[in-house]
């Protein structure tokens, strides 16, 4: 039987991993997913869509990565499978008609919904355009990014300030809820491997205003401390642990009589020297720290093992116990996309309802007050409203039953009638048998001539009849 054929141009599968438990640590069903949405996908124009696409790769894995957005799909479209796949935020792009660009913000199922308008942004390709050595492409995007926030919280506001505090409270748990919470004590470092950097600054151009910058990075770290002869023969010794490694790493020592002439560079050599300021070492990093070392290591026997410990306890040289402790260099390279957001309007639903805070409009208090009273008088409205219809709806529930209930009585009652009629047929002897109406008219015939005395006659006469038949049988046949 021929193999059945996959489609892979049109049915692209998701190349996620097999458990991400055990990669990241801490993946669970009740981790916040996300949907990046272009609301109005034919008319927010190519840069956008493109913004949304690098946008989604910031929030993977927990999110929607090839969701493909119609002219026709409206909110509720998206709003309505928010319950069935697990959607906890939306994030909403789209394009004014005076050319401004926003993002809306929204926590389902029931809000709040931050808006903001993308004053500025740069594209993952322009940023990647823009760098020297660009980074991308590899297994950074399977784990989520570290959140980092910065000044979303200004010293000495309260309620009657512009922001007020606790707005910027909300502010900061909405952008929280974004990604899953991180355990240090369980999650392992390879597991972060992006970092996500929301820098809240104030705004230049409007005192008391402020915007965010959104920037997007990822983590590499390099072993310090070490010529790069040592680096090669590192990397060397893992692509030969390796299942799949590349023989055109290894160093070329064909032409050399001994190993120190690849250390110390042959006779004009400048030694092997480790720290860190030589010209064999690369210093460009942007910081240093000591991690254990994650390689494995080989399992000493009973021996070696208290031969290490009596050394230790001697204080001999080598044997401390931070051996597997190594220095690294933490270099972060943006990836893209950059953003500049300014927080216009907080809503208190799911994109409608009442005006939390506005940055241009400033209500009264008697202002506020009558809005207060409006938004009461809806709420009773609607309950008033959900409530007649839910009695609506039970009432014909009531009925559709009562009247499923009769017919049923009445289908019953038939039935009984017609088995009635039956019985009282057979009773009095005017039943019907198995042969039809035919077959109980000549039955009837044949009672009459009984009862008349003229059956004898007819059984003579149907003798005859058939002893005639045989005669005429014989006579054919010879």
């Amino acid at each position: 039987m021929a193999r059945r054929r996959t489609k892979r141009r049109t049915h692209a599968g998701v190349n996620n991993p097999a458990t991400p438990a055990s990669i990241n640590g801490h993946a669970d069903a009740k981790d916040p997913k996300s949907m990046v949405i272009r609301i109005g996908a034919g008319e927010v124009g190519t840069s956008i869509s493109q913004l949304v696409t690098d946008v989604r790769c910031v929030m993977e894995p927990g999110t929607a990565a090839r969701l493909k957005e119609r002219k026709a799909n409206r909110l509720r479209d998206y709003l309505s499978m928010c319950g069935p796949l697990g959607v906890t935020h939306l994030m909403l792009f789209s394009r004014s008609e005076t050319g401004n660009t926003n993002m809306r913000l929204a926590i389902t199922p029931r809000g709040p919904t931050f808006h903001f308008r993308v004053e500025k942004y740069s594209l993952s390709k322009d940023v990647r355009r823009a760098q020297k050595h660009p980074r991308g492409g590899g297994n950074e995007y399977i784990t989520p990014p570290l959140l980092v926030m910065n000044n979303f919280t200004t010293p000495g506001s309260d309620a009657s300030s512009k922001v007020p505090r606790h707005l910027e409270s909300l502010t900061t748990t909405a952008f929280q809820s974004l990604f899953p919470p991180i355990n240090p004590q369980v999650t392992p470092l390879k597991s972060i491997q992006r970092v996500l950097l929301l820098n809240r600054e104030p705004c230049p151009e409007d005192e008391g205003s402020f915007v965010i910058n959104f920037r997007h990075y990822a983590i590499t770290t390099k072993v310090v401390g070490l010529s790069k002869p040592l680096k090669r023969l590192n990397a060397a010794e893992k692509m030969l642990n390796a299942k799949k490694g590349k023989k055109g790493g290894l160093p070329n020592l064909g032409k050399m009589q001994d190993i120190s002439e690849f250390m110390i560079g042959g006779e004009n050599g400048e030694g092997y020297m480790t720290d860190g300021g030589t010209s064999g070492s690369e210093a460009d990093s942007d910081a240093e720290v000591e991690v254990l070392d994650s390689a494995p290591r080989k399992v000493l026997t009973m021996k070696a093992r208290a031969a290490a410990a009596a050394a230790a306890e001697e204080g001999e040289e080598g044997t401390s116990k931070n051996d597997n402790v190594e220095r690294r260099a933490v270099k972060m390279v943006e990836l893209g996309p950059r953003m500049r957001l300014r927080m216009t309007k907080v809503e208190e639903g799911l994109c409608a309802g009442k005006v939390m805070w506005h940055e241009y409009v400033h209500k009264s208090k008697a202002e506020m007050k009558e809005m207060e009273r409006k938004w009461e008088q809806r709420r009773k409205e609607k309950e008033a409203r959900k409530k007649i219809q839910k009695e609506n709806v039970e009432k014909k529930r009531k009925a559709k039953a009562a009247d499923k209930k009769a017919e049923n009585a009445k289908a019953k009652n038939d039935d009984d009638v017609d088995m009635d009629d039956y019985s009282d047929m057979y009773e009095d002897g005017e039943g019907f048998d198995s042969e039809g109406l035919a077959g109980d008219a000549e039955e009837q015939v044949n009672s009459k001539l009984e009862e008349d005395g003229e059956w004898s006659e007819e059984e003579e006469e149907i003798a005859n009849d058939s002893k005639s038949a045989k005669r005429a049988k014989k006579a054919v046949k010879a």
